[in-house]
C-alpha cells in the first residue's frame, strides 16, 4: 500500500476503535444484567445489520455509473463535514470547555437502565447501542472504500473491532484508559486532510490542486493537528468533568 492507503487504513482503524469502545461499554453493562449469551446475540445482530448496509451500499454505488472525480469530490466534502464535527469537539475538550467522554459513567448509566428493564428491553438497549455506533463506522467504510479500497476500509474496521473485543474481554471492564479524545483528534485531523485533498482533487484535478501528490496529505495533517492544538491552547480554561478517558 502507498502512503495514502496506509493513512486511510489508519484513519478507519482509529475512528472505528473509538466507536467500538463505546459499543463494548454498552454491551458489557447489558451482559452483566442479562448474561453474555443474550447481550452477545444483540451485538451480533447489530453488527450483521451494519455489515449488510456496507455490502448493499457498496453494490449500489458499483451498479450506478458515476464520474469518479465527482465521487471523490462528494466524498471529500463528506469527510470534511464528518471530521470537522470530531475536530471541534476534540478542541473543546482539550480547551476544557467540554467534559471528556466518560466510559465509566456511561457504563453505570446503562447498567442502571437495564437493571430495571425486562430482558427483551435490555436486549434492545444492546442492539441499539451497537447499531448506532456501527452506523458511523458504516459511513466511514463506504466513504473511504470508494477512494481507497473496500478491502482496506473493511479490514481497518474489523481489525479495530477485534482489538477492542480482545482488550475488553481481557479487562472485563469499561475501557476507561483509552485516550479517546486524543484518538478522535488524530482521526479528525486525518479526515480533514483526506477531505481537503479529495474535494479539491475531484473538482479541479489532483495534479492541478496538489502538485506534490500524496505527500500533501502529511502536510495537511500536520497543519490541522498544529492548528487544532494551537486553538485549544489559546482558549483553554480549567477542564470540567475530567474523568474516565485520558486526553
Amino acid at each position: 500500500m502507498n502512503a495514502a492507503q496506509w493513512g486511510g487504513f489508519a484513519a478507519v482503524f482509529l475512528a472505528s476503535a473509538v466507536e467500538w469502545v463505546e459499543a463494548f461499554t454498552i454491551v458489557l453493562a447489558v451482559a452483566l444484567s442479562i448474561g453474555w449469551r443474550r447481550a452477545g446475540s444483540a451485538a451480533a445482530a447489530a453488527l450483521a445489520t451494519v455489515a449488510a448496509l456496507i455490502a448493499l451500499t457498496d453494490l449500489g454505488l458499483a451498479a450506478v455509473p458515476m464520474d469518479m472525480q465527482l465521487i471523490r469530490a462528494a466524498i471529500g466534502v463528506f469527510l470534511l463535514l464528518f471530521g470537522l464535527r470530531w475536530y471541534v469537539k476534540a478542541i473543546r475538550r482539550y480547551a476544557g470547555r467540554t467534559a471528556l467522554h466518560d466510559e465509566a459513567a456511561e457504563f453505570a448509566h446503562t447498567r442502571a437502565e437495564v437493571d430495571h428493564a425486562e430482558a427483551r428491553v435490555a436486549w434492545a438497549v444492546a442492539f441499539k447501542g451497537v447499531l448506532l455506533e456501527g452506523l458511523e463506522v458504516w459511513l466511514l467504510v463506504v466513504a473511504l472504500g470508494r477512494t481507497l479500497s473496500d478491502v482496506q476500509a473493511v479490514g481497518g474496521a474489523l481489525a479495530a473491532l477485534v482489538a477492542v473485543i480482545g482488550a475488553g474481554f481481557a479487562l472485563r471492564q469499561p475501557l476507561t484508559r483509552v485516550p479517546e479524545n486524543t484518538m478522535k483528534f488524530l482521526v479528525a485531523s486525518a479526515l480533514l486532510s483526506f477531505g481537503s485533498f479529495w474535494s479539491l482533487a475531484g473538482l479541479i484535478g489532483e495534479t492541478s490542486a496538489w502538485p506534490l501528490g500524496d505527500i500533501t496529505l502529511l502536510a495537511l495533517f500536520v497543519v490541522f493537528f498544529a492548528a487544532g492544538r494551537g486553538v485549544a491552547a489559546a482558549v483553554r480554561r480549567p477542564a470540567i468533568g475530567v474523568k474516565g478517558a485520558q486526553a
